[in-house]
């Protein structure tokens, strides 16, 4: 990552934030996940369920850009897609800079165009404290055995060697 981003937060709203959250916590560059809700700018100022990740001077932006486009459906508009936007929410110009870059980087290993947008994280509620650590708490439901356990296996697919 060419800009320093240590200490900032990005926002990752990827559909369900039972799964986001799961996701970003199997993986690598994260120094803290928390599942809750993002606002943005007008029009975007909807509350969505996402994630809220806190950057280390360790956390490969790249990766963990790549990571949400390939766990949830990046390439396709969802019903309910104020809600359930695919959306990564930065605090600053250079991170919506560098996360701009990674889309155009990542498109081609995709067949559709991403839906993708990059929005100003303007503010953040944590979800229910009985739903947070959704997976972790609870692997085995038939929602996690669904939905959330093959996106697991994506992210370690996606690990780099």
């Amino acid at each position: 990552m060419d800009a320093d981003l240590t200490g900032l937060s990005i926002g990752f709203g990827g559909g369900c934030h039972w799964c986001t959250e799961a996701v970003f916590q199997a993986a690598d560059g994260a120094e803290s996940v928390e599942q809750g809700w993002i606002r943005s700018e007008p029009p975007h100022d909807a509350w969505s369920e996402a994630v809220r990740l806190q950057l280390s001077d360790t956390s490969d932006l790249h990766h963990l850009v790549r990571i949400h486009l390939h766990t949830h459906s990046s390439t396709s508009m969802h019903a309910m897609r104020t809600k359930y936007r695919s959306a990564i929410y930065t605090q600053s110009p250079d991170m919506a800079q560098a996360v701009k870059d990674t889309l155009r980087d990542c498109q081609a290993e995709f067949d559709k165009p991403l839906v993708t947008q990059v929005l100003p994280l303007v503010a953040f509620r944590l979800s229910d404290a009985a739903y947070q650590n959704y997976y972790k708490q609870r692997p085995d439901r038939p929602f996690c055995q669904t939905y959330i356990a093959p996106k697991l296996k994506r992210v370690e697919a996606l690990k780099p060697d």
